[in-house]
């Protein structure tokens, strides 16, 4: 399995993260991917893909919430790195629109310049879109340019809402909310192939059932396989081995 999107350098971790990382290879994960936040996650994030090389997978960006005044110089500092560290991806960007408003412009302005940076270098992008999906689609779309291409990280929205996403190319990052009592995907994933499905857990965020409401980790990733399979009326292995090809076909270079 691969693990497409978790904060594993986050100091929820900070006791156990050897002991937590365990699990997950024991759990059968072969690869984490580590969304970034700001220049101050980025030393965590880069100290765990030194030690685990070619397991734990950096991307590089700057998360919605974490755009304020001065977003010009964290991005400078993303395009830095860029040219200096090897990403698999831009990420985690996009539009978060719940917990305030205040900076929005400055959002639209941080999410468009990091799409030009990915097409820029050849990566895709991984999206956080809360209370934000049709603002994200628009500025993709105002973007225009049909090589952009990536995942909707933590996808909770409508099926209409899925199968936007991908008309446009991106595909759809499913996790613990996946297994909430009413989280809503019961009516949206037997209707989505699941070519278009990858998984992640958002560790230590969105810990799925039965774990709702703690911490979360890697190696409850398979929990949301097995939803999946139960939701599709499928093998949980047919569901692991499809959303790894898919997300392996993300490390493939997008088309320059």
């Amino acid at each position: 399995m691969i693990e497409t999107h978790a904060h594993i350098y986050s100091d929820d971790f900070a006791e156990d993260r050897t002991a937590m990382l365990d699990r997950a290879w024991n759990a059968g994960i072969e690869q984490i991917w580590m969304p970034n936040c700001d220049h101050e996650t980025i030393d965590g994030m880069l100290e765990l893909a030194e030690k685990y090389p070619g397991k734990c997978l950096p991307m590089i960006g700057l998360h919605p919430t974490y755009v304020k005044k001065d977003f010009e110089k964290e991005l400078q500092i993303m395009e830095e790195w860029l040219a200096k560290y090897e990403f698999i991806a831009i990420g985690e960007i996009g539009m978060d629109l719940f917990w305030d408003v205040t900076f929005k412009e400055q959002q639209e302005k941080a999410f468009l310049y990091q799409c030009g940076l990915a097409r820029k270098h050849n990566l895709w992008i991984d999206i956080h879109s809360r209370s934000a999906f049709w603002e994200t689609v628009k500025l993709i779309e105002d973007f225009a340019d049909p090589a952009l291409t990536g995942i909707f990280h933590c996808f909770t929205g409508t099926l209409e809402e899925a199968q936007k996403a991908i008309e446009l190319g991106f595909k759809l990052g499913i996790g613990g909310v996946a297994t909430f009592k009413n989280g809503g995907l019961d009516k949206v994933i037997p209707h989505v192939g699941l070519e278009h499905l990858v998984l992640e857990t958002d560790a230590p965020y969105l810990a799925p059932v039965p774990y709702r409401g703690k911490r979360n980790e890697v190696a409850y990733i398979d929990l949301v396989a097995q939803r999946v399979a139960d939701l599709k009326e499928m093998a949980k292995a047919d569901v692991i081995a499809a959303t790894t090809a898919n997300a392996k076909s993300m490390l493939n270079k997008v088309a320059q």
